[in-house]
């Protein structure tokens, strides 16, 4: 058997560029084991502002102008509901916050997202004392089903294999790659987190970042907007959140842990003042890089191997824009962004 790509793993990254394979009439396989779970846990929320200190995202617009027709594409193809449009209202703790928006809503790129007027409303359940500031064009999407609905799409066209890749069985030559029956162009690696024990991109400085979320059942909590403070309470309908997310640089495992409950607790009911019940928790590592940026090219020895890694916290946003910029790259020749080529990380070989 003979195809253009054999990709490795199946997340937001290997879905966007798989999608350009398809529109593009290229041939591939997909080999995914479900060891990474960070696509499917992830709040899914798309946002183009830093809300910790009101900055934009690093090439937000660009991002969003590829990944929210991306999104409408798919759900049109798989006739489902992945992209609900939501604001984000951040909680503003102090005056001194408020002057700080107004300021950096004064800004060009980031004037078209941040609302200039000051919420004041009240929301029952929700704790303000200094009001609330509006992030526009934001939304929330749902991961796990677009990725579930992908995956049977695989399934009923025999492009996916639900098997661990074996790193030893590759052989690798100048004439030939070939992976067990298979031979291929090129092999894509969109392994996540488990890039780290792959041996021939392992010497990127993935750090890897987990991050624990609760779904909770809160009644009386009446809210159709995202709201952010020390957490993100996001509604999901039939009065369901999910509530996130912790930031653990040491634990690498897929757990929930005691501890993430906990703090994600503690830090919800400074938020939100009405009953609740915790439905679930889930956990996942996110793939993030030293340098916050993607992961993205070929092996500097090996140019038949290729990646498409370190989407961080924002794979939503950024997955269809690096998916396109890598397939220009190792189809037409496009240079990559020197921000997001991997060879920026060829001294540490």
């Amino acid at each position: 058997m003979h195809v253009d790509y054999l990709i490795v793993g199946f997340g937001l990254a290997s879905l966007a560029f798989v999608d350009t394979l398809i529109e593009e009439n290229k041939t591939f396989i997909v080999f995914e084991d479900a060891s990474q779970t960070s696509s499917n846990v992830a709040g899914g929320v798309y946002n183009p502002v830093i809300l910790k200190r009101f900055t934009p995202v690093w090439q937000a617009k660009e991002q969003l102008e590829i990944a929210i027709p991306f999104y409408e594409k798919l759900e049109k193809k798989f006739a489902n509901h992945y992209d609900y449009k939501s604001d984000i209202y951040r909680i503003f703790k102090s005056i001194e916050e408020q002057n700080n928006w107004f300021a950096a809503a004064d800004k060009p790129r980031l004037t078209s997202y941040l609302d200039t007027s000051i919420i004041n409303d009240s929301f029952k359940g929700v704790r303000s004392s200094f009001g609330f500031g509006k992030v526009k064009h934001t939304g929330r999407l749902d991961t796990k089903l677009l990725l579930s609905d992908y995956k049977k799409h695989l399934v009923a066209h025999s492009l996916i294999r639900y098997e661990t890749f074996d790193y030893s069985d590759l052989q690798l030559s100048n004439e030939t790659t070939t992976y067990q029956d298979i031979t291929c162009d090129k092999i894509l690696f969109c392994e996540g987190y488990g890039m780290t024990t792959n041996p021939y991109f392992q010497y990127l400085p993935m750090t890897g970042t987990k991050g624990e979320i609760l779904t909770i059942h809160a009644p009386e909590l009446s809210i159709d907007f995202q709201i952010k403070s020390s957490v993100f309470v996001l509604p999901l309908g039939n009065s369901y959140f999910k509530v996130g997310a912790t930031f653990n640089w040491d634990d690498k495992s897929l757990d929930a842990t005691v501890e993430g409950r906990e703090e994600l607790i503690e830090k919800l009911e400074t938020v939100i003042d009405v009953p609740y019940t915790v439905f679930s928790q889930t956990a996942g590592i996110r793939p993030t890089v030293k340098d916050r940026r993607p992961l993205v090219g070929i092996h500097p020895n090996y140019k038949q191997l290729c990646i498409l890694n370190g989407l961080g916290t924002r794979g939503v946003m950024v997955a269809p824009k690096m998916a396109q910029e890598l397939f220009h790259f190792l189809e037409k020749g496009t240079p990559l962004n020197p921000e997001i080529d991997i060879k920026r990380f060829e001294d540490l070989i």
